[in-house]
């Protein structure tokens, strides 16, 4: 299973930056994205960034994350992890749905 980790830069030379992830610091390699500024958040994988994500998408990955260590753990008490999909029905996104014209 591939999971992207989030991370935001502390700062960036070129084609690398030094990053903040939950686990620590790292060195990470930012060729694919392109240039970064401090304070941005990225979505890396082995290493290397994959693609520069808001905010709230890092928020909510890392809460993704902080929950499947949990549950590794065999903790149950992950739902205020899941604050946007608890309480409400699954959606599907719109090219899954049916489209009601030609139905």
């Amino acid at each position: 299973m591939c999971i992207g980790i989030p991370m935001q830069v502390l700062k960036s030379d070129g084609l690398s930056s030094r990053c903040s992830a939950r686990d620590g610091v790292h060195d990470i390699d930012t060729s694919l994205v392109g240039p970064v500024q401090p304070g941005q958040w990225l979505m890396v994988f082995l290493g290397a960034a994959r693609e520069i994500i808001s905010d709230e998408t890092a928020r909510v990955t890392s809460d993704a994350l902080a929950a499947l260590e949990l549950a590794m753990r065999g903790e149950t008490d992950i739902d205020h992890l899941f604050a946007d999909l608890v309480d409400r029905e699954p959606e599907l996104p719109d090219h899954l749905r049916i489209n009601q014209k030609t139905a």
